[in-house]
């Protein structure tokens, strides 16, 4: 049988391919997707590599034949010098048996237990927030989620040292792509030395952060992750625990400010509940409409653009080959903005998400964010606990309003946030004013 065609598309100048287009143009994917369809070939990082949109395709890469693909093989070198071996890019049983070891720090009683210190990091910020009065609020967000996961996963106090971890990490993230890696492998450099220590001593006097768990954390034969894996894998907690949830925070703020009339919707949830108390892990679970906001801003601006993959066994997709040693590409962006997927993609909409409508549920693999099938983000609930608890607080007691005169596009890489930051003006008001 004759073998199917390659997907349509231009695989660029030769040796750099599109990789330059790929980097600075933030509707590289979009443009091409328009042109090709969702199917398309080009050449970037160095190797021939297809893109791919729509439910079908995700489901395909992530679920059904996810053994045509590596992860490893599909990430930027980059990635791997700067987040090591960690779970990020292993493969098979490894990947399986870390997942494992590493699950019972982001689920169940220890999320009970890392409440109380997500919401007093939050209140100190609050309190400085007013103090401010103005702000660019991505760098705060920073600067808080990072705090809340180096205090949770490590037992850090705040205080100038995770600052100075804060900073590393910024300059860690810059080099992802290949931009910057000078600095960048600095910078991983101080970071594990800082782990290092860590580590140390809570081997010699556990506590009961996220860290001393995956020390102690044994798999069925009672082996131990060794401290190199456990260096890899704190790594790539503190920079996941903080990196994605900042994106998303940061967009909740301004989609919020963009509409008020969601704002008030959100705001009388969160009210009304404050009627029963304040903030309890018991009242997370109760906020229905913060869990459309959420979902739609995980469609709308999902913090990670798309996942790269390796193409380890030739495959065929919708009349088109793919051989093996391509780069396989899926895009989360433009899958959520697909019309035969969600009706006016381009409106921010949490109602999507209501019972009555619940358009994600239509089709498996439409609300991709935090990945699917078995690899699915394994900080998920972290960061729905984290997200929400940090909402509840801004619309239970806080305003804020946009500073004009900011570019607020969107910035692919290394997440996807406001070009500016997203500059605020911010007060605190009466719940009962309101």
């Amino acid at each position: 049988m004759a073998q199917l065609p390659l997907p349509p598309g231009s695989m660029g100048l030769p040796l750099v391919g599109e990789t330059l287009q790929f980097l600075f143009d933030p509707d590289f994917v979009e443009k091409r997707f328009k042109r090709y369809g969702l199917m398309f070939k080009t050449r970037i990082l160095g190797r021939p590599a297809v893109y791919l949109a729509g439910p079908e395709a995700i489901e395909f890469i992530l679920d059904r034949h996810m053994d045509h693909f590596n992860w490893r093989e599909g990430w930027p070198q980059s990635f791997k010098t700067l987040l090591g071996r960690s779970l990020f890019v292993q493969e098979g049983e490894e990947h399986r048996r870390n997942r494992r070891l590493i699950m019972p720090a982001f689920h169940g009683a220890a999320l009970a237990r890392y409440f109380a210190t997500m919401e007093q990091i939050t209140q100190g910020y609050l309190a400085t927030w007013v103090q401010k009065r103005e702000f660019v609020w991505y760098k705060e967000f920073k600067q808080l989620t990072f705090e809340i996961a180096s205090q949770i996963f490590l037992g850090s106090s705040p205080g100038p040292e995770t600052v100075r971890l804060s900073q590393l990490f910024t300059t860690l993230s810059g080099g992802l792509f290949g931009v910057g890696m000078k600095r960048a492998i600095a910078a991983r450099q101080q970071i594990l030395q800082h782990l290092t220590q860590v580590i140390q001593q809570r081997q010699q006097h556990p506590t009961d952060d996220a860290l001393s768990l995956l020390i102690q954390a044994e798999d069925e034969a009672g082996n131990r992750l060794s401290r190199e894996e456990i260096c890899d894998q704190a790594l790539l907690l503190l920079f996941a625990g903080h990196e994605t949830t900042t994106s998303m925070l940061t967009w909740a703020c301004l989609e919020l400010a963009r509409h008020p009339d969601l704002l008030n919707q959100a705001r009388a949830e969160q009210l009304n509940l404050a009627q029963q108390g304040g903030l309890s892990l018991a009242q997370i679970s109760q906020m229905p409409y913060l869990d459309q906001v959420i979902s739609e801003l995980e469609r709308f601006h999902p913090p990670v653009a798309g996942g790269f993959r390796g193409v380890v066994k030739s495959f065929d997709f919708n009349g088109y080959h793919i051989p093996a040693g391509w780069l396989a590409q899926y895009s989360i962006l433009c899958t959520h903005r697909l019309e035969t997927v969600y009706s006016d993609p381009d409106r921010f909409d949490p109602d999507r998400f209501s019972p009555e409508r619940q358009e994600s549920k239509l089709q498996p693999f439409s609300l991709v964010g935090f990945g699917g099938g078995s690899r699915i983000c394994i900080g998920l609930a972290f960061a729905k606990l984290e997200m929400k608890l940090i909402l509840a607080h801004l619309l239970r007691g806080y305003q804020w309003q946009l500073v004009p005169n900011q570019n607020l596009e969107p910035v692919l890489i290394p997440t996807r946030r406001p070009k500016d930051g997203l500059r605020v003006r911010f007060d605190q008001i009466d719940p009962l004013s309101q």
